[in-house]
């Protein structure tokens, strides 16, 4: 592989990582904040304030490629209505259910698979040795975590209403990683997320509305303010900038298994934030799923040509 491409790929790499860590972040605050605001006051509360950040940076890029973007309303009516109205809305509904931990793992295993398997049978895209051990060396490093090294407690594991809410959310995402792969190269990236930000939370409104009519009042506080910021500026610009950059550099089937970083590192942020003890389990799993990472990156020699 030239120096280049090699390069090209380190660094779509590093970018999926940093979203991933940001991302996992997203599982704790859906779990932390659903006794304070509904779940799709919350995801529309956060595309807002996403949207409204990134009008200062797309604005320019926006208004002149408009004519672009109105060639392509369908389009990006399924990117908006998977990638942003769905995923994060079956998420925050999943918080009300289920654990954090659970969010996270039921996403990252599934996930990969559906976008693999997707990506696969509607745009061709190819899957190698490599990468296809590589996301099974992950699944096995997260299927570890879930059973705490246990066969019993992982054939026990059964899922509650919030696990189906998550694998909903984890189905949506995997679409939203294939179809981002098809995004005209006429729309540049900024363009884009302000189009789908815009347009998702439009998706969004009506079961904002409907929500509201028995919704109790939501008493602000610095915890759910901060944690907006987070989800409006963290989890939405920056992570999605980062991980848009990342499939066009080293593609949607590999991006996607960096997604298995989550539960890692969710795990970490809840022994910090939570004082939950670390175990040797969550150490292994940890190095599993890094070297799943690895194996899955390690096959692959052919350039990226889409454009995100």
């Amino acid at each position: 592989m030239p120096v280049d491409a090699r390069k090209n790929r380190y660094l779509g790499m590093l970018l999926a990582t940093v979203a991933a860590i940001i991302w996992a972040g997203n599982f704790v605050i859906a779990r932390g904040v659903n006794q304070q605001i509904p779940p799709i006051t919350l995801a529309f509360c956060r595309w807002s304030l996403a949207t409204v950040l990134m009008i200062p940076i797309a604005y320019a890029a926006f208004k002149k490629e408009w004519h672009i973007l109105t060639k392509h309303k369908a389009y990006l009516f399924w990117v908006s209505l998977s990638g942003i109205a769905l995923f994060n809305t079956c998420l925050y509904i999943s918080g009300h259910y289920t654990t954090a931990i659970n969010m996270a793992l039921i996403s990252t295993t599934s996930s990969p698979i559906f976008a693999t398997t997707f990506a696969i049978i509607f745009i061709g895209e190819r899957i190698n040795a490599f990468r296809l051990t590589g996301m099974l060396v992950c699944l096995s490093g997260v299927l570890l975590l879930i059973s705490k090294g246990s066969l019993q407690t992982l054939l026990s594991f059964t899922f509650s209403i919030g696990d189906l809410w998550a694998l909903a959310g984890a189905i949506a995402f995997a679409v939203y990683n294939v179809l981002v792969r098809k995004k005209p190269a006429t729309i540049s990236a900024t363009t884009f997320l302000l189009a789908i930000f815009g347009l998702g939370t439009l998706l969004i409104l009506p079961g904002f509305l409907m929500e509201q009519v028995n919704a109790t009042p939501i008493v602000w506080n610095n915890s759910l303010v901060v944690s907006l910021i987070y989800l409006g500026a963290g989890t939405s610009v920056v992570s999605f900038l980062c991980w848009n950059a990342a499939i066009k550099r080293i593609g949607a089937g590999t991006t996607v298994l960096f997604g298995n970083l989550i539960p890692i590192i969710s795990t970490i942020e809840a022994v910090l934030f939570l004082n939950e003890p670390f175990q040797k389990i969550h150490m292994i799993s940890a190095g599993i799923v890094i070297f799943g990472l690895i194996l899955a990156n390690s096959g692959q020699h052919k350039k990226q040509s889409q454009h995100v």
